[in-house]
Order: C-alpha cells, then sequence, then structure tokens
C-alpha cells in the first residue's frame, strides 16, 4: 500500500512476518493496511495501535499470543502502510469506522473477536461503543493506557501547576508539526521522559523511538488536534462490552486517573490492572501483563471458534484491582 513502517529489525521488539495481509477499505473510501498472524479457526483478537504508531507497536505482545490465537492488525489512516488522508477525514467517527471495516474484513461470517486498544487505539473502541457492528463482532474489550477525554488538562509532560496552562502547553504540543529529527540519543531521551517509565530498557526506547519518529509531521499534527478535543465520555457509557482497563502509574500522557474514570463509567468494567512504575506504552514496556490481560478475556468471553461462551453471565463493575510488575 504505502511506505514501509519504520521499526526494529531483530530481537522482541521487531515484528513478526504475518500469515496473510488484507487491503481494507473503509466507509469513506479510506484504504487501510490490516495483516493476520497465528494459526486460522483460533480464537480472534485484533488490536488497534495508538497516535504515532504502527502494526508494528504490538510485535511482542503478537509473538506471544500468535502461538495460539488469530491476531489481527491495521495501520490506523496515515500510519505504518495506511495511506494519508485529507485533514477533514480525522475524527473519531472516522477512527470508529475504521474498526468496523476491519472486523468486517478479516473476521469469518460468524467469528467475533476479543479487542484491544492502547491509547488512541483504545479511543477508537470506544469511539465505536454504539455502533451494533462492533456489538456483534466484538465479545470483550482491552482499553490500554487510554482516556475518553480531557487529554490537554491532564496530562503531565509538562508539570505545570495551572490546569489551564497545563491545557495550553499539551494543545501546543499535541498540534506541532515540528519534525522530530533523527533518532539520537537525545531523542530518545525525551520520548522516554514523555512516553515511558523510569525502568524502560534501551532496547524498548530504541523500538519505540524508532515507530513514533516514522509517523509522518502532517499526520501527527491531524490527529493531535482530534486527540486535544477529544470527548467520548458519552461513548465509553454506551459499550456495552465486557471491558478491562489496563495502566501504568508513570504515565504522563494519559495517567492512571484516566483507567480510574473509565472504570466508573463503563456498563460492565472487569477490573483495572495499574502497572506499577510503566509510563505510557504499556504494550512495549511490559507485554506479558498486556498479553496475559488479552488472554484472560479470550478465556473468559470466547471459544475457540470466536463466539461466546455457553452458559457465561457478565459480572457487573468490577472493583478496580493493583497488579504488582513482576521481573
Amino acid at each position: 500500500m504505502s511506505r514501509r513502517p519504520g521499526h526494529v529489525t531483530s530481537g522482541r521488539y521487531a515484528p513478526p512476518v504475518p500469515r496473510t495481509t488484507t487491503a481494507v477499505t473503509s466507509a469513506d473510501g479510506t484504504r487501510l493496511y490490516a495483516e493476520t498472524h497465528g494459526p486460522d479457526g483460533a480464537p480472534a483478537v485484533v488490536l488497534a495501535h495508538g497516535w504515532t504508531c504502527s502494526t508494528a507497536f504490538w510485535a511482542p505482545v503478537v509473538r506471544d499470543l500468535a502461538a495460539d490465537h488469530k491476531v489481527v492488525l491495521y495501520d490506523q489512516r496515515g500510519h505504518g502502510r495506511s495511506p494519508a488522508v485529507r485533514a477533514a477525514a480525522h475524527s473519531t467517527r472516522a477512527l470508529a469506522d475504521d474498526l468496523v471495516a476491519v472486523l468486517e474484513a478479516t473476521l469469518e461470517a460468524g467469528e467475533r473477536a476479543v479487542v484491544g486498544g492502547h491509547s488512541m487505539g483504545g479511543m477508537t473502541i470506544m469511539a465505536a461503543g454504539g455502533r451494533p457492528e462492533l456489538r456483534s463482532r466484538a465479545a470483550a474489550a482491552l482499553l490500554c493506557s487510554t482516556g475518553s477525554s480531557e487529554l490537554a488538562a491532564e496530562s503531565r509532560v509538562f508539570p505545570l501547576r495551572s490546569p489551564q496552562g497545563r491545557r495550553r502547553a499539551h494543545r501546543l504540543l499535541l498540534h506541532s508539526r515540528a519534525p522530530l529529527g533523527p533518532v539520537s540519543p537525545v531523542t530518545k531521551w525525551a520520548l522516554r521522559y514523555a512516553t515511558m517509565g523510569a525502568g524502560a530498557t534501551p532496547e524498548q526506547i530504541e523500538a519505540c523511538a524508532r515507530i513514533v519518529h516514522a509517523c509522518p509531521t502532517g499526520v501527527r499534527a491531524h490527529w493531535g488536534r482530534v486527540l486535544a478535543g477529544l470527548e467520548l465520555t458519552g461513548e465509553v457509557a454506551r459499550l456495552e462490552l465486557p471491558t478491562a482497563v489496563l495502566s501504568g502509574t508513570a504515565d504522563r500522557l494519559t495517567p492512571v486517573a484516566h483507567a480510574r474514570r473509565l472504570a466508573s463509567v463503563l456498563p460492565d468494567c472487569r477490573g483495572v490492572t495499574e502497572l506499577p512504575g510503566l509510563g505510557h506504552m504499556t504494550p512495549i514496556e511490559d507485554p506479558d501483563a498486556v498479553g496475559g490481560r488479552l488472554r484472560e478475556l479470550v478465556r473468559d468471553h470466547l471459544t475457540t471458534r470466536g463466539t461466546a461462551p455457553r452458559g457465561s453471565r457478565p459480572e457487573k463493575n468490577r472493583r478496580p484491582e493493583k497488579k504488582e510488575k513482576t521481573a
């Protein structure tokens, strides 16, 4: 389709080769790149990446899940191998349209999946919360390192005391078209500070930097404007799937308060997992925790044929739970 996304090419954080690729057409004609990993007929997981990322961001999670799951990934419009679109084609409605199109194009007739989204990918799932197509195709959801509103006011990249000051500073960051420049020790330090916990390894930082720096500046700015004005609280209230929430306690972009707020609004929250000391890039910082939560949702809400288990009953609004990170 379009350019090849930037990413590391060896080790755990290098993207594995997909079993198949699919050209998906969204509701407005936008073309999207999608890929499928793992055995056909296995329980399905569909993953949506976040702002400035690509399918490569999910590499360590896919490497684990694809051993016994069908894993579908796609590049959000303008990211990775999905072509850029006009400015007006960036909206939360477009995010929802794209997710629905990917589900219809990559799942078999009657097949259902657990859907997972990181950051803007989680917002994608929220944006589709009231869509009947999501309810028919998704058995459960994971919202990872994300929020539904007030992103600019609550971010802590610029730790200003005044909410108005924080809002202005973070809006400038989200709107910026400034080039990130080549991946270097200075830019990796800045990325680590803004998006990762203090314990992030050099390999993890390198993997994130190569992905984020590959995002075109115009795409970054167009989606940043959408995020700056984000308001999806009403859509969250219509997301009636069993939904788990996961967040790093050191997340500066979407602090853990967002996760707790989501838990209070979701109709069927299956708990909040808080990962001590982790930042915003949780699928790379702790892929075992993210993959493990997806496995639990598959176990609880899918059979091997991708349908809901017989006799299963939803548990309403579990209390948030904390998880200690293990080595």
